[in-house]
């Protein structure tokens, strides 16, 4: 290609560089894109700095020595390697540079012990640090100028030489289009490095002084600065954390720092050229090194990036690694492949976990706390009824792969009925693995209601193990004591939407378990859905209400509801505060398609030792309390009412499984 070959100029092929990633990131910021950011994980971000830093400080190297018989274009590893093989050929460049080096590293270790010893100065002293650069720059200059001022054709010290006065190529930019099939491969990497670069140092400074970022308008900016920067010859940028942070501790507040910075610079490009004449290679390469030099990830951050998630590590070693030895884009691209790819396997193998029960005490000393933490009800361990009242049940992994306690021993609710929590959610790419796993385990620890038979030999499925033999072994005679499944009940506090594939994986599922248990009914009960969409998906997959019983068996079901209390002076807050009421849970019973009922339940009033009476045609009398003296108080019920199976936690759902279940059984065993 043209470009490659050196056909063009390199300061077109920057503006024409510039031109197409400006557009690009102009065209994701119009678009309101700004989202795509968080694609790029900050283990991929890490890596390409790491990588980048090591890539550019390695190609100074040979200007820092003032070797000149090998290029320094090729991969970071080779320039290190060259540059050892030539190390005989360094000149007296590499006393000037290594010198500047080692200077600019021990002003800032200085200064920095400075600040620390005398805070009260530490304003001033973090603008002597950030001049540090400048300071030595003119001092070498100066150094290069004593010593090359009579050997302007052969200087001891290779200099930056002639540099062009004011702007020279403002006007519209002249771009072959032969540029942009070569420039193809390089604008994903450049792209995305201006972007994350740019949102992180906005997002930062956001957090430090207390505003949001937009990341979409940020890259409108980003796009428009490349863009116009190509009137004037600039070539592709974004945002400095360096300069920003200099702004930041000198107070600037608005965009009209930009006019200032700008006159300094414009003022130095026509007047301040000669100058720059002198300043020697090796200090700009000593310059370049120090600063990109603290984009080295630290042995502290991977130390701790180990701790969080320690395959991250190798993830970013792996771009790290590539960016050394190949290109700084493969290195880029290779990480953030990896993460989706490990992000899609998490998603694809998440199989969720099986809860257990365990009653809890909340325990303040030796003092079991009631409803707040100011209400102490009893001594722990003393089984007081008042202690034994305020105990609460939670549930947890039964695997304990949740790191909790592994002493605490969790049991099953009720024989026959199992809670299951997804892990990653329930969608097209995790709906198959997971659901695979809760029929699996279902299976293991239950067994048929009643067993396989079939009118012939030959209609046996080939996976089907058949009848057993007649004599019973110790495994079998195990097998027969092993609970009929009952009910299925769901967490769905992790699930956030759930897909036409999800929705059918759980009626499949919800088929295959019902043959399994026929004649019996199997619930499907949901806990914790935090989506209205979600309710509207299961629902239209004939989830939520009850599944008549075969055979034609009576059965009355028992909808428990989860009541809040609404209502000035009696609501529960002020009951709470005042501690003088006990609440009472309450089952309401009806029967799908009853419209008294639902009338009854739609509007709950709980009464307890006060002033009144239950009112006649009350939901108190219907339920047969006794009438006695009552304190009323209005509530409303959370949800549920039209599908009963759906219910707003965990407690609720198990509560509701196990009545209907000892409903049934005592309906069966009535006939």
């Amino acid at each position: 290609m043209g470009v490659s070959n050196g056909d063009i100029p390199p300061n077109v092929v920057a503006t024409g560089f510039s031109v197409i990633a400006g557009s690009l990131v102009l065209g994701i910021g119009i678009l309101r894109l700004g989202w795509l950011v968080d694609l790029i994980s900050i283990t991929s971000l890490s890596a390409f700095m790491t990588g980048s830093a090591i890539t550019i400080g390695a190609s100074q190297l040979p200007s820092l020595l003032g070797i000149t018989s090998f290029s320094n274009r090729d991969a970071a590893y080779r320039v290190i390697v060259n540059t050892l093989r030539h190390l005989r050929e360094a000149k007296l460049d590499a006393i000037i540079g290594l010198t500047a080096l080692s200077f600019l590293y021990f002003i800032r270790y200085t200064l920095t012990k400075a600040a620390a010893r005398w805070p009260s100065h530490k304003r001033v002293i973090f603008f002597l640090n950030t001049m540090r650069t400048v300071f030595v720059i003119i001092l070498f200059t100066m150094v290069s100028w004593m010593i090359n001022k009579d050997r302007m054709e052969q200087p001891a010290i290779r200099v930056l030489g002639v540099i062009p006065r004011g702007f020279e190529c403002i006007g519209v930019p002249q771009i072959p289009s032969s540029i942009f099939s070569g420039l193809c491969s390089h604008l994903p990497a450049a792209v995305i490095v201006m972007i994350v670069e740019h949102i992180a140092i906005s997002k930062s400074f956001g957090r430090v002084n207390n505003y949001t970022v937009d990341p979409s308008q940020e890259m409108v900016a980003i796009g428009m600065a490349n863009l116009l920067g190509t009137f004037f010859g600039a070539y592709s940028s974004t945002g400095s954390f360096s300069r920003t942070a200099i702004q930041s501790k000198a107070g600037v507040r608005t965009p009209a720092s930009g006019l200032v910075s700008a006159t300094v610079v414009l003022l130095a490009t026509y007047f301040l050229t000669a100058v720059f004449f002198y300043i020697p290679n090796a200090v700009l390469a000593a310059v370049i090194i120090h600063a990109v030099g603290d984009l080295i990830t630290p042995p502290s951050t991977i130390r701790q990036f180990w701790r969080v998630s320690p395959l991250e590590v190798f993830i970013f070693f792996i771009g790290v690694f590539l960016s050394i030895f190949a290109q700084i884009e493969d290195g880029l691209y290779a990480t953030v492949g990896i993460s989706a790819l490990v992000l899609l396997y998490r998603i694809l193998k998440a199989r969720g976990r099986f809860l257990g029960q365990v009653k809890v005490h909340s325990v303040l000393g030796e003092h079991v706390l009631g409803d707040n933490h100011r209400q102490l009800v009893g001594r722990y361990g003393t089984f007081e009824e008042p202690a034994e009242s305020a105990a609460r049940n939670i549930f947890l992994p039964l695997d304990h792969d949740d790191g909790s306690n592994p002493e605490v021993e969790l049991g099953n609710p009720y024989p026959g009925i199992f809670i299951y929590r997804f892990s990653e959610g329930l969608n097209y790419p995790s709906a198959n693995f997971a659901l695979e796993y809760l029929t699996s385990y279902i299976y293991s620890h239950t067994r048929r209601t009643t067993p396989e038979r079939f009118e012939r030999k030959g209609d046996r499925p080939w996976s089907s193990p058949g009848q057993p033999p007649s004599g019973k072994s110790r495994a079998e005679s195990s097998h027969e004591r092993k609970p009929t499944l009952k009910a299925v009940i769901l967490d769905f506090s992790s699930v956030n939407n759930a897909d036409i594939t999800s929705v059918q994986r759980l009626i499949d599922v919800r088929n295959v378990l019902d043959v399994y248990a026929a004649p019996d009914v199997v619930d499907w009960h949901f806990a914790c859905i935090n989506n209205r969409w979600t309710k509207r998906a299961l629902a239209a997959g004939g989830f939520g209400t009850p599944t008549p019983p075969q055979a034609g068996l009576p059965h009355r079901w028992k909808s428990i509801f989860s009541v809040a209390e609404i209502g000035g002076k009696d609501s529960a807050a002020a009951v709470a505060e005042a501690n003088t009421i006990k609440q009472e849970p309450s089952v309401i019973e009806y029967r799908p398609g009853d419209e008294e009922a639902v009338q009854a339940v739609a509007s709950v009033e709980s009464w307890e030792e006060g002033d009144g009476v239950p009112m006649p045609g009350s939901p108190a009398e219907k339920l047969g309390e006794s009438p006695k003296p009552a304190h009323r108080r209005k509530g409303v019920i959370i949800s549920g009412l039209a599908y009963p199976l759906f219910h707003i936690d965990l407690t609720s759902a198990v509560q509701s499984a196990i009545a209907n279940v000892e409903a049934r059984l005592e309906v069966e065993s009535s006939l």
